[in-house]
């Protein structure tokens, strides 16, 4: 049995999920930056928190974002693990329990993360997972508002995750 599970946010989560980012800066940061308005994060449709069983502590989040359907089938993924719960594998329980949602649940065809180069530990995060590095993308994402960063991206497809699940 996994020690996570998946959950919708909740608004009650709101004060737990400031806290988390607030105590998470130092990990996160080059990397991400916290929401600017936590509400419409919460109500993400596809917004998932990765939970532990014993405490039902929220130790990150995944967000599966602009799927579209027609011909594509396809969605961006975006993830955030919290301290202190860092470098536990529960991130990668989760992200295992989360491409059971996309693929089957949600019936997605290909689910694509972009990853900042220098970020090493979410690049083993994913190609544990199954995901290929399939290109590099020069000034993708502008990261907090800040500066624009090269990633890296990388995608699994539903029919190559059904052969290793």
């Amino acid at each position: 049995m996994s020690p996570v599970y998946l959950r919708k946010p909740q608004i009650n989560d709101l004060a737990e999920i400031k806290e988390a980012y607030k105590n998470s800066i130092q990990i996160h940061q080059p990397w991400t930056y916290p929401p600017t308005n936590f509400q419409t994060y919460l109500e993400q449709e596809h917004r998932y928190f990765v939970c532990l069983n014993e405490s039902h502590a929220i130790v990150g989040t995944f967000n599966i974002s602009n799927i579209i359907r027609g011909h594509f089938h396809s969605a961006y993924l975006g993830y955030e693990v919290f301290h202190p719960y860092q470098g536990r594998g529960y991130m990668k329980q989760g992200l295992k329990l989360l491409l059971i949602e996309a693929f089957e649940k949600l019936k997605l065809h290909r689910l694509e993360a972009n990853i900042q180069p220098e970020n090493t530990a979410s690049i083993q995060l994913v190609a544990n997972a199954g995901l290929i590095k399939e290109g590099f993308s020069r000034h993708y994402l502008r990261i907090g508002g800040k500066e624009w960063k090269d990633h890296e991206r990388w995608a699994i497809l539903n029919e190559l995750w059904n052969e290793t699940s």
